[in-house]
């Protein structure tokens, strides 16, 4: 296939690929109808009434660019958080602003700190400007503190990412650790702190809003994708020192905020209670997986998130079977990337219709591997 000749070098390495395969791109490879989309961790509950009505009434003034200092999200985002809106940067979800930061502060060929087998989007930002992924494995099953410290330090990385609770195998750290974590890396290091997952987090385990506010080298990542149910409307935002997120304003698409997306991150911010409503289906939908897990004989492992990591006992290529034969019954799970994560499936929480084809499915497609 012929290509125009004059990519940069860089480009021109990079394969011609993306870090997800989405459930449609697998309904037209395959020719099965999705009926289950329980496996990229989106919120099947969906958005509250209230942020629908909101859309409703607001579409009009589609014609309308959103504000390009996105000031009414700032503000309401300032004041449901106890910060200032100079603390907030916006962007279209925390896929956005991973690559914002990353073109920042990264220049070819210089070392980035990750956990072997996280958020694989981060890494094709970091390989996207050329940078050089170094990785500390998992330990026990959740992102290593200790090693990715040590890591930071062996290779003077300028950016590290953890996730806490984590992608993807739903673990989390105590808050106490993590401010510990980030008050020992040297100043000169970035930390990325993804918390997509917060809503969904146990008490104690995510740091005080303030915890870190004085740190010009934290930003923490928050999105509307997960308990919020906005996962189209691409919005995320980061939290950090007001020198540090103003570095987006530098390079970011001042227009790349939908209007209609802004207007539904205002609503589902202001109904705090159907947050909490879907916070505990959440947990309810968690508690099933596990128990559909367990009785097929499989492990599911504790879960802070909106899916449940499930050990299969094996390694990839058994777990790749069961994501392959579920789908042939039209439930679309995923699973990790990378060994020993690998050896998992990944299902996201979803509606109990979701997950009766799930409990329906997975004896017919383990009793076949078997």
């Amino acid at each position: 296939m012929t290509a125009f000749s004059r990519f940069t070098p860089l480009a021109a390495s990079l394969p011609a690929s993306v870090p997800f395969v989405g459930p449609e791109a697998i309904e037209r490879q395959r020719g099965l109808a999705v009926r289950a989309r329980i496996g990229a961790n989106e919120s099947g509950f969906g958005p509250a009434p209230s942020v629908l009505a909101a859309i409703a009434d607001k579409a009009g003034e589609i014609w309308k660019y959103n504000d390009p200092e996105n000031h009414a999200l700032k503000a309401a985002l300032a004041a449901h958080l106890g910060l200032k809106p100079e603390n907030f940067a916006i962007g279209e979800g925390i896929d956005d602003l991973l690559g914002l930061i990353v073109r920042l502060v990264i220049e070819p060929g210089v070392p980035v700190a990750t956990s072997l087998g996280a958020y694989p989007t981060f890494n094709f930002h970091v390989n996207g400007f050329g940078g050089r992924l170094v990785t500390a494995p998992y330990r026990d099953d959740r992102e290593d503190l200790d090693a990715l410290l040590d890591l930071v330090r062996r290779e003077d990385a300028p950016l590290v990412y953890f996730a806490n609770p984590d992608n993807p195998m739903g673990s989390w750290w105590d808050a106490g650790s993590i401010v510990a974590f980030a008050r020992a890396l040297p100043s000169t290091t970035l930390l990325i702190l993804d918390e997509a997952y917060s809503e969904t987090a146990p008490a104690g385990s995510i740091p005080a809003t303030d915890a870190l506010i004085d740190l010009p080298n934290v930003i923490r990542m928050r999105t509307f994708s997960k308990a919020y149910g906005l996962a189209g409307a691409r919005v995320g935002y980061g939290v950090g020192t007001p020198g540090t997120v103003g570095a987006f304003d530098k390079i970011r698409n001042h227009f790349g905020m939908p209007r209609l997306s802004t207007e539904a991150a205002l609503a589902a911010l202001a109904d705090q209670a159907y947050l909490s409503e879907v916070v505990g289906r959440i947990k309810a939908a968690r508690d099933r997986i596990a128990t559909v897990a367990t009785t097929n004989g499989l492990t599911p492992l504790p879960s802070a998130t909106n899916f449940v990591a499930i050990d299969t006992g094996r390694d990839g290529v058994f777990a790749r079977a069961i994501v392959d034969g579920l789908m042939e019954h039209g439930v679309f799970i995923r699973m990790p990337g990378l060994a020993p994560l690998n050896r998992c499936i990944r299902v996201s929480a979803g509606l109990p219709e979701d997950i009766d084809l799930f409990e329906e499915a997975l004896p017919k497609v383990l009793a076949h591997l078997r």
